[in-house]
């Protein structure tokens, strides 16, 4: 029992503290502010007008049937479309499923069968993978919608073009039939899995507010604020890192960019007074490459973010000197969003490390076990030694679930904590260094990449007969897959390899290997575990002595 009346108060928050109520305060505010710019197609919108825009798609929506918990799944680039649908679903009730454009069709198609989308609504540039994947897989979604169509591009038979799609529909907010609420699910992200079945992230509409909340205080942003995000807008770190999801909250102005090119960047940041930038620290050498250069006025730039991947400290010398005194590395999860942060402050004194934990979280490394997760307080040594397993505790920013896959939940969450299975070590000032993965994660240009999967496919060709796929480094991104392969016939080469992987409907052109080596045997624990750490160790060494080779 509480010493007040909490009625009303639990009533207002509960119903009205909604992401999409903070978009409605700005078009209120900001009207005739610039929301977004489309650099590509010279276009941009007030927020005025971008509500205008979202109504529009929601009233199609509607006369699709779309309504509470119904899923609109978006399989599009950094276009205007992206901000559309990302609000647009909310006004109905509707779930927003944002999907990697990059999948193969193979994999969309499973994706589609999990998430069961009313609507989907793809970009013209990956045409005819969706329309494969969409002929592929079992559940029929009632519109299949083709947009960003800037060759004017046929659409395929059955599909319907976005322009056609909201043409006619009328501008203002659609009439509400259904009650929101805070733990409602608004955004349901995309993670790899180890295994062909997808992992949907539902994400809740306070876990939307306090995301955004989030990044406003670390960057931190106002409403004057220009943000352009470099990496893809569906992930985690693109639609709520200077994206989506705080752009539009805060009322700042959010920059497209649909292909990252680092001399195009620097002249978006002069041309629009961009004050922040977001990306990875592979995408902030290529910056400063283009930079030195040829210099470009960054004066208004206030800050850099990265994220994916700790930062070198040389490299984050040489960023501080030629690019801006403000940069901040950020770690953590599509689950979480970032849950630990380097801010400007700690460079480069401590570069290298993912730093402490964001204001609202809590980061903790763990023992490991082979048999069972370490309670939360069986802490590792602070000592920047001793290596075990990241967890992190983030209450306001994960729903502690996936969309109908409770093994996978069992596995990562325990007692209100996140087990990443990222391994690393921290020291006395709580700042975490990551050493890799429990699970051999590969992470290339940004994407989370399993070993075991593309060991799967490898191995589904008649003449291997087994395979470990590892990684080496790789300056541009970050990563580049290697396959080891033993051969079945003696006859097989790199270049059947290749084309077997590039041809395969299961695999992502982002995870095919871009290096081979076949070989006469593969390590193996006593009990047939592949040894995954021996060749990553193995693949250095053979990329130095010309050892891997590619078709």
């Amino acid at each position: 029992m509480r010493t007040y009346n909490d009625k009303m108060f639990i009533e207002t928050f509960e119903r009205e503290y909604t992401w999409l109520n903070g978009f409605m305060r700005n078009v209120a505010r900001y009207g005739s502010r610039t929301a977004l710019i489309d650099p590509l197609t010279e276009r941009s919108w007030t927020y005025g007008e971008l509500n205008s825009e979202v109504n529009r798609l929601a009233h199609a929506l509607k006369a699709d049937g779309v309504g509470k918990n119904d899923v609109v799944m978006s399989v599009l680039v950094n276009c205007p479309e992206f901000c559309f649908s990302y609000i647009g679903p909310r006004k109905v009730g509707a779930i927003v499923n944002l999907a990697n454009f990059k999948l193969s069709s193979g994999e969309l198609s499973l994706l589609i069968e999990h998430n069961e989308p009313k609507v989907i609504i793809y970009a013209a540039e990956v045409r005819d993978m969706v329309a494969e994947a969409v002929e592929m897989s079992k559940h029929k979604a009632v519109s299949v919608v083709m947009a960003d169509n800037l060759e004017n591009d046929q659409v395929p038979e059955g599909h319907i073009a976005y322009d056609d799609y909201v043409a006619g529909k009328v501008e203002t907010d659609p009439e509400r039939d259904f009650e929101p609420h805070i733990y409602d699910e608004v955004v349901r992200m995309c993670t790899s899995g180890t295994s062909s079945l997808p992992k949907s992230v539902p994400i809740n509409d306070i876990n939307e507010v306090l995301s955004a909340h989030d990044a406003i205080m670390h960057y931190p942003l106002n409403c004057h604020d220009v943000c352009m995000n470099m990496t893809p807008l569906f992930h985690r770190g693109g639609s709520h890192s200077g994206g989506t999801c705080p752009t539009f909250y805060v009322g700042a102005t959010l920059v497209l960019m649909r292909t990252f090119s680092p001399r195009t960047t620097l002249q978006y940041v002069e041309k629009y007074g961009i004050t922040y930038l977001t990306g990875s620290p592979a995408t902030l050498g290529l910056l400063a490459h283009v930079q030195e250069k040829t210099p470009f006025d960054l004066s208004r730039l206030r800050g850099l973010v990265t994220m994916g991947a700790p930062l070198e400290k040389a490299a984050c010398k040489r960023f501080l000197e030629v690019l801006t005194p403000n940069i901040l590395n950020g770690y953590g999860t599509t689950e979480t969003f970032w849950n630990s942060f380097l801010r400007p402050y700690d460079l480069p004194a401590f570069a290298g490390t993912v730093g402490g934990s964001c204001i609202d979280d809590e980061v903790r490394v763990v023992k490991i076990y082979d048999d069972h997760k370490a309670e939360p307080d069986e802490t590792v040594p602070m000592d920047n030694e001793t290596v075990g397993e990241i967890i992190i505790r983030c209450p306001a920013k994960t729903t502690y679930s996936y969309y109908n896959n409770p093994e996978e939940e069992e596995k990562k969450f325990y007692k209100g904590w996140m087990y990443t299975a990222d391994v690393g070590c921290w020291d006395e000032n709580l700042y975490v260094t990551i050493n890799g993965r429990k699970d051999d994660m590969i992470v290339c240009s940004a994407e989370n990449i399993y070993p075991t999967q593309i060991e799967e496919i490898l191995n589904e060709f008649d003449k291997v007969e087994d395979s470990i796929v590892t990684s080496v480094s790789d300056k541009a991104r970050g990563q580049a897959v290697v396959a080891y392969v033993v051969a079945r016939d003696k006859s097989l080469t790199v270049a059947e390899l290749s084309d077997f992987c590039t041809d395969h409907p299961m695999l992502s052109a982002y995870k095919k290997p871009r290096w081979f080596r076949i070989v006469d045997s593969l390590p193996h624990t006593a009990t047939g575990k592949k040894i995954h750490y021996i060749m990553k160790e193995q693949a250095e060494e053979d990329l130095k002595q010309g050892l891997l080779k590619r078709k």
